[in-house]
């Protein structure tokens, strides 16, 4: 745990006791700040550790109140900013989040001989992969690679700094608004789609929230930019006139005269004439398909101002393990292959793993995304038959009607049983049952991973219940 002490004395409120708001109340409490924090949550309220004063927000000392942290998924602006941050706003309170500390605690603990520097991944697709990727690499080449935020740990539970740190940090919209103190050292931006248009009030204000990040990096550090999506090309185009810091471009499918690009699975870098071929990236068994091409790619423009062999990166990412809900392969039984990727909170998101499969029995819904699945009609001759849940299932069900075979499942469990029998009796020597949502969690879930851990353990139930061959 990273312990905050630029607080040592002064009073804090936290509002929200999920993993985030957890984790900035142990590190102030341990920094010696006086805490106070709430949960509109009662089962929440329970987790708070000892010495944080849990009292209803309304009650704290708001005179004596140094700064409000806020938990992320609170909203600050859109579509109603909640009733603690106009409060504060009206007495004049700083409102920031977990990362804006981290950032904070981190500088202070700077010195001449311990330096730690930040890497932070943004996006709407993809940023998860690229975080897990770049946090792969550098262990693999002798880094201390700290990997959190918005995946895995809060930045407040990474290890303190110390030689060959590195910290890799997952960021999401929600976090950037409340991190203005969050300074990377190289930060990048994988694309932008449709995505907390609820939060943000439009897509436009989304991709700019998204660019504070970058613009935020520090003079003399790295940007990365994704620009196969208009909007991201556009806020690149706006970057490259920040001089004081390198702004590299990472293409896949186009052929770039300076930045990264792929061209089928092949990774080039073109800072010279000819661009020079790096490596193949479609050995990499756990990057499959062109999304992933995509998050290789920005991975390794931003390891290169830190490591500077190439062939050290290609085998690193080579060798990458692959990431749980991400395209995750669970098991085989018979013939069927299953597929977890239930990250794919968004159209955008699963079309990534439908683009990767023929012959798919597709496991989709959960709380529908603006604009549905409609997008994906391309895709639908690949789906042998579909099995909708949650609360999307009969809005998904409108738009299949007449496309492709559904039918209506309440559970995760119904669904997968039945594409399961389904796909052991097609006529295809390799069908997949694919679990790539489209939609968010939080109907049925408390998360996605909750969501994909309940399809892999319903997977390998099955694979138990399978009757095994007893040799003689």
């Amino acid at each position: 745990m990273i312990s905050v002490e630029i607080f040592r004395g002064k009073t804090i409120g936290i509002m929200g006791l999920k993993r985030s708001g957890l984790s900035a109340a142990r590190a102030l409490h341990a920094g010696g700040a006086n805490v106070f924090a709430w949960d509109d949550k009662e089962a929440a309220r329970t987790d708070a550790p000892m010495g944080v004063g849990v009292e209803p927000w309304e009650q704290w000392p708001w005179e004596s109140l140094h700064a409000v942290i806020l938990s992320p998924g609170i909203p600050l602006t859109h579509p109603v900013p909640h009733a603690i941050v106009d409060r504060a706003n009206e007495v004049g309170v700083e409102i920031i989040g977990d990362l804006d500390l981290f950032a904070r605690a981190i500088r202070a603990k700077a010195d001449d001989v311990v330096t730690a520097p930040i890497i932070a991944i943004t996006g709407t697709n993809g940023k998860s992969t690229i975080t897990a990727l770049i946090g792969h690499v550098l262990q693999s080449c002798g880094f201390n690679a700290q990997i959190g935020g918005n995946i895995g740990n809060p930045a407040l539970e990474l290890d303190p700094p110390k030689p060959k740190t590195i910290y890799v940090l997952e960021v999401s919209s929600y976090q950037i608004d409340l991190s203005p103190n969050l300074h990377p050292n190289i930060s990048v931006f994988s694309n932008i789609s449709p995505d907390h248009i609820d939060r943000h009030g439009s897509l436009e204000n989304y991709a700019l929230v998204k660019a504070e990040l970058l613009k935020r990096t520090l003079s003399g550090g790295s940007i990365v930019v994704g620009t196969d999506d208009a909007l991201s090309s556009a806020i690149f185009t706006q970057l490259i006139t920040f001089n004081d810091r390198d702004t590299i471009a990472v293409s896949v499918g186009n052929v770039l005269g300076c930045g990264i690009f792929v061209i089928d699975g092949k990774l080039y870098e073109a800072s010279n004439s000819p661009a020079e071929e790096i490596g193949d990236l479609s050995a990499a068994q756990h990057l499959r398909g062109v999304h992933n091409w995509q998050n290789a790619a920005l991975a390794y423009a931003a390891l290169r101002p830190i490591i500077h062999n190439p062939q050290k990166i290609i085998a690193a990412l080579v060798s990458f393990p692959g990431l749980a809900h991400r395209m995750e392969d669970v098991g085989k039984i018979g013939k069927v292959r299953f597929i977890n990727d239930s990250k794919a909170t968004n159209a955008n998101a699963a079309s990534r793993a439908l683009a990767c499969f023929d012959n798919i029995f597709w496991i989709a819904g959960g709380r529908a995304k603006d604009g549905g699945i409609e997008s994906l009609a391309s895709y639908f001759p690949q789906i042998r038959k579909a099995y909708l849940i949650g609360e999307a299932a009969l809005k998904f069900s409108k738009t299949l009607n007449g496309q492709i075979d559904f039918e209506l499942n309440e559970t995760i469990n119904n669904a997968l049983y039945s594409a399961a029998a389904d796909a052991e009796g097609c006529s295809a020597p390799d069908p997949v049952v694919l679990l790539s949502p489209a939609c968010s969690s939080f109907d049925q879930f408390n998360d996605f991973e909750e969501r994909g851990n309940m399809f892999r353990a319903a997977v390998q139930q099955m694979e138990d219940l399978m009757p095994r061959e007893v040799s003689a």
